[in-house]
């Protein structure tokens, strides 16, 4: 409930200022990808496989569609598409699923590099039962073969995995967004990541968990990026080389 309460009603943190206009190619030179991008065309019949499957199960697809959560937009899912296609992970590790559309992005990814494993720490959303059943609805059968659900925090559970599996290559924030969680998960992980790696932290805009991060680890290079609606933010982490 406290950290609930924190990620309503923080305060914002991050000016327009400070955000990267053009982020989509910025994510590219720091991958050292090729721009424009091949990706994107891709994308855009994934995303909307993903909101056909997620209407045809009666399940809205956006802002406010579990509980007060969002699923992931475009950007966001573009940024996480990119970054796993050019890195070509062989563990990703995301916290906090919900309809699990970022859960598919990374999947389909995996699929298509023929490489790679999700684990997704999660705690379905606390005052409503009922929307337990909806969890990772957007994940097909045949991409589980590479995917690990995890319930629990990431308090509980995020220590031991990255323990566990050692190295992690790219790494996704969608949890609890309030400032002391964001920078637990990401310190937590940041050593396990080799150069190269990926971390894209959404939700920044109402703490400053993410400009803590990066003042932490200058071995990170960060650029911040607006959602589609404008509305909120999210952060990218690439480690240098």
């Amino acid at each position: 409930m406290p950290g609930e309460f924190r990620q309503r009603y923080g305060k914002e943190q991050y000016r327009e200022s400070q955000v990267t206009d053009d982020c989509d190619e910025q994510l590219h030179r720091l991958l050292g990808a090729p721009w424009p991008c091949p990706e994107g065309s891709r994308l855009d019949e994934l995303m909307a496989d993903i909101r056909a499957l997620l209407t045809a199960r009666g399940l809205g697809f956006g802002r406010g569609t579990y509980g007060w959560y969002a699923d992931a937009d475009r950007l966001l899912c573009h940024a996480v598409w990119c970054a796993a296609r050019h890195t070509r992970p062989e563990v990703v590790i995301e916290t906090g699923v919900a309809h699990g559309v970022t859960s598919r992005i990374v999947l389909e990814a995996l699929t298509r590099n023929d490489l790679g494993h999700l684990w997704s720490i999660d705690l379905p959303f606390p005052f409503d039962s009922h929307l337990h059943a909806q969890t990772g609805a957007a994940v097909t059968d045949a991409c589980r073969g590479r995917w690990s659900y995890l319930e629990g925090s990431s308090r509980q559970r995020l220590p031991p995995l990255v323990a566990d599996v050692g190295h992690v290559e790219m790494f996704i924030h969608d949890s609890l967004h309030t400032a002391r969680n964001t920078a637990f998960e990401a310190d937590q992980v940041a050593s396990a990541m080799p150069s190269g790696s990926v971390m894209v932290i959404d939700d920044i805009r109402m703490h400053e968990g993410f400009a803590v991060f990066a003042r932490r680890h200058p071995e990170f290079q960060t650029i911040v990026c607006r959602h589609d609606d404008r509305m909120g933010m999210f952060g990218i982490a690439v480690k240098r080389a």
